[in-house]
């Protein structure tokens, strides 16, 4: 019994050792310059970008690893490098090796870093290969000069007689090795897309996607993203979504986002095979903080608070951003305004508090999408006394044109100074005068002649001498202090003494 049990050790032993033998003489292999170019050069051809490849090992337990992988921009001016992975695995069915069809249970991607920029025509292309030198036409040898006085010969070839016909044998044609993808990861990857200014467009940060083929052409799975960023100004959190991609539609059927603390749901469906690539959208989001996604944007703390809620339905495609179409609605919830500088300036100047912190009972926005330009159809921020209303356009990029109102109720309008109370006029809103106005300018720079006109031309003095209090002091001030510095200045002259004049009796 133990010349039995040392037999099967024994037997054991060399199998370990032959297959840590295999092993390392596999990894000597792959690690090998010619292998591992070769391995670059074929991947590279069939990605159709260019490839490197840093190291290159095989474990019983992770399959073929590449590590250091890296993709280099094609694009000139434009860095770092389109891709860089700090893993690529690939996990094959062993038994299928010694079959037609190989059987490649996982390919996971670890760590990529994709920065993508776009092209001079304002398109996100992959990095491609350089296209391959044209080999040169082929000449013919000029024909032999014939001397004169001689006729060429012509060899006669002897005739022999048919015989039986020849048989061809038909060789079977080699059985196609194909290869059969059951998963795909990608673990903890990090997305930035660039204008053509460089300047970042959308950040996805901490992507996994889990997928399963069913199919060549049909691949369903599952995809978390924990940070969104979309020009550095809206902000998403955890988002995630199923994913569906075959050859009619990429769908991300149920997307489930959050917000400035709020929620958002919705679907993205595209077309990637289609021209231009069209896309539509339907987006829901409730109980968004309003303070919070203005701060995010860059705004004030503080400015507006209250819960948004709202819809969008768009439809456009990738390769124009400008064709955008849908409509929507926004409507804040338990909204207020406070700190706002027009708002506060008005206030103080007509003596009214509501108008330093307004208390909406109203506020909601519907809105249309054009090429290029969103329509404004209806605005409407209302609180206890004072109506704000608005229609016009808001173009892509960013270019305001507003027709506004500004209505009081007849208890607000009877508190108003006399000449600022006679520029409003009664609207069909019954109880109602209201005063129109213009907005223009950009998002980030807005402009409205709002104080010209509930001034007037009664008091149109009044605006200079607004200027005089809030920064007449100061140039005064500036004057004053010009001819001191002068004289503090090193090397510098004083100025002559003016005599006193004499006292006069």
């Amino acid at each position: 019994m133990q010349k039995l049990g040392r037999i099967v050790l024994l037997s054991l032993g060399l199998i370990v050792g032959l297959a840590v033998l295999i092993l390392i003489g596999i990894n000597m292999y792959v690690q090998s310059r010619g292998t591992q170019a070769r391995i670059q050069h074929e991947l590279s051809r069939r990605l159709g970008t260019p490839l490197r490849i840093q190291r290159i090992s095989v474990t019983p337990w992770a399959g073929l690893k590449l590590t250091g992988i890296t993709i280099p921009q094609t694009d000139p001016g434009v860095s770092p490098d389109f891709l860089s992975a700090k893993t690529f695995r690939l996990r094959i069915q062993f038994a299928s090796l010694f079959g037609q069809q190989l059987v490649i249970k996982e390919v996971a991607l670890i760590g990529p870093e994709i920065f993508w920029a776009q092209n001079a025509e304002g398109k996100w292309r992959l990095p491609s290969m350089p296209a391959p030198p044209e080999p040169p036409d082929a000449v013919p040898p000029p024909p032999a000069p014939a001397v004169p006085g001689t006729v060429p010969a012509i060899e006669s070839v002897p005739e022999t007689p048919p015989g039986p016909p020849a048989i061809v044998e038909t060789l079977p044609a080699p059985a196609v090795f194909t290869p059969e993808v059951q998963r795909v990861n990608v673990v903890r990857a990090r997305f930035q897309f660039l204008d053509r200014k460089q300047q970042p467009v959308a950040t996805f940060e901490d992507v996994n996607f889990r997928s399963s083929f069913r199919t060549a052409n049909d691949l369903r799975g599952r995809v978390t993203i924990a940070r969104t960023s979309l020009r550095n100004r809206f902000f998403l959190q955890q988002l995630h979504s199923p994913l569906r991609y075959d050859s009619n539609q990429l769908d991300f059927s149920e997307i489930v986002a959050r917000a400035g603390e709020g929620e958002i749901s919705g679907r993205f469906t595209m077309q990637p095979q289609a021209q231009d690539s069209p896309f539509t959208v339907q987006i829901q989001f409730r109980d968004v903080q309003a303070d919070r996604i203005i701060t995010e944007a860059g705004g004030a703390l503080g400015t507006v608070t209250g819960k948004l809620e709202g819809h969008l339905e768009a439809a456009g495609n990738t390769a124009d951003p400008n064709a955008l179409t849908g409509k929507g609605e926004i409507v804040l919830r338990d909204g207020q305004v406070r700190q706002y500088a027009l708002l506060v300036a008005l206030g103080q100047l007509l003596q009214i508090q509501e108008l330093q912190q307004l208390r909406l009972d109203q506020a909601q926005i519907k809105y249309h999408i054009n090429p290029g330009v969103v329509t404004i159809d209806e605005m409407v921020f209302r609180s206890e006394n004072i109506r704000l209303s608005a229609t016009g356009t808001v173009g892509f990029d960013g270019k305001l044109h507003l027709e506004s109102q500004l209505a009081v109720n007849e208890k607000m309008r009877g508190q108003l100074f006399r000449a600022v109370r006679d520029n409003f006029k009664p609207i069909d809103d019954p109880g109602y005068s209201a005063l129109s106005f213009q907005v223009s300018g950009t998002v980030g720079r807005p402009k409205t002649n709002l104080m010209e006109r509930l001034i007037g031309r009664d008091l149109k003095d009044l605006s200079s001498v607004i200027t005089g209090l809030m920064g007449g002091g100061k140039d005064k001030k500036k004057k004053a202090e010009e001819p001191a510095a002068a004289a503090a200045e090193p090397g510098a002259s004083s100025p002559a003494p003016t005599p006193s004049p004499s006292p006069s009796p």
